[in-house]
C-alpha cells in the first residue's frame, strides 16, 4: 500500500467540544501518531476524519 498523504492543511486548532483538529478533524493522538504510522494505519484515520462533522454542534 502506498503511504497515504497527510490531511494536514495547516489549520491547527483543537475544537474543544470534540478533541478534534478544526482543520483536518483528527484528534491529538492521530496526529501525533501520524508520522509513524504504517499505510494501513493512516487509510484508517483518513477513512473515521470523512464520517466525523466539521464541527461540534
Amino acid at each position: 500500500m502506498i503511504d497515504p498523504p497527510s490531511p494536514c492543511n495547516r489549520v491547527c486548532r483543537i475544537d474543544t467540544a470534540t478533541g478534534w483538529c478544526i482543520g483536518c478533524r483528527r484528534s491529538m493522538d492521530e496526529i501525533a501518531a501520524w508520522p509513524t504510522m504504517a499505510p494501513q494505519a493512516k487509510a484508517e484515520v483518513l477513512a473515521r476524519i470523512q464520517t466525523r462533522p466539521a464541527s461540534a454542534p
